[in-house]
């Protein structure tokens, strides 16, 4: 039988998830991405954690 932490653990240190965003501000994280030499996704992931790190 599983327990809550086994079931709460990824097998994948990263997992697919898809969001939608405005056509416009994908183009400016795009432009973003392309000045520091990096992928859209890393900007994402930085901006997301910076934000969530912020929250508490």
């Amino acid at each position: 039988m599983d327990n809550d932490i086994t079931k709460k653990e990824c097998t994948d240190p990263t997992q697919i998830m898809t969001i939608e965003f405005p056509c416009a501000m994908i183009e400016r994280v795009q432009k973003l991405a392309d000045e520091k030499n990096t992928t859209l996704s890393n900007i994402l992931i930085e901006a997301l954690d910076s934000f969530l790190r912020k929250q508490g």
